[in-house]
């Protein structure tokens, strides 16, 4: 039986890719990507040769590629997984492929890397001994609401994915739900023109208010702690009262 290679890829720059993880996309006999035009990219900037099987595997075709990944393992074959930037299978294609290749009992090894979840709470400076990953929220202002409701009262530091074009609507939403708490914004992150803006929410809120965001956005927002959160009072006071 072959082996299933889940590999962490940069989010930004491309030179944060590890040693093992260039050797092995060298070696195995088959890549399944995300988009087949973005990966081989990364592997023409580093010297490594193509795989001789090359395909695609993204959100709306994942459950049939992973039926094709298990036929090649269980021909012997060897079979890279990656995505457009970080790990498969953390908000991006990934999970189906690696679950069935488990169910069926066939060897899957994963090569870490980078990852914008770490990247983003670590530059953010809010407390990192633990903290909840949420993905992307709701796009809907009933669900999204709903959706950051349910961690209101938890302790962890919170950490989101979200679209620059809705970036302002969710501070906007997490300032109603959770209270003027201390956040990060993260722009293009390890990319040549990366951005941190920290602040409290609503800082951040009248900040960012008609900024056009461009670029891969990860919002950091702290636990529910009286240490990170601003009050009514103190909010309307003002830094100059």
């Amino acid at each position: 039986m072959g082996t299933l290679f889940v590999i962490a890829t940069p989010i930004g720059n491309m030179q944060d890719v590890t040693l093992r993880a260039l050797e092995v996309l060298g070696e195995v006999d088959a890549l399944a990507c995300e988009d087949t035009r973005r990966t081989p990219r990364l592997l023409a900037r580093h010297n490594v040769p193509r795989p001789g099987i090359l395909f695609s595997c993204h959100e709306h075709n994942e459950s049939r590629v992973a039926e094709r990944v298990v036929r090649l393992l269980e021909e012997g074959k060897s079979v890279a997984l990656c995505t457009n930037a970080g790990y498969p299978g953390v908000s991006d294609p990934g999970y189906r492929v690696v679950s069935l290749a488990r169910e069926r009992g066939l060897s899957v090894e994963v090569l870490p890397g980078a990852g914008a979840v770490e990247a983003a709470l670590l530059a953010s400076g809010l407390p990192s001994a633990s903290y909840t990953f949420k993905g992307f929220p709701p796009r809907k202002p009933g669900p999204r609401a709903r959706w950051l409701e349910m961690d209101r009262e938890l302790p962890h530091t919170l950490v989101f994915f979200e679209s620059p074009y809705r970036a302002a609507k969710l501070l906007d939403a997490a300032l109603e739900v959770l209270g003027d708490r201390m956040a990060a914004v993260c722009v293009e992150l390890t990319k040549k023109f990366e951005r941190v803006h920290r602040g409290y929410l609503s800082e951040l809120r009248d900040a960012l208010a008609g900024v056009r965001i461009k670029g891969e956005v990860a919002v950091v927002i702290a636990g529910n702690h009286p240490k990170f959160i601003r009050s009514a009072e103190a909010r309307d006071e003002g830094p100059g009262d």
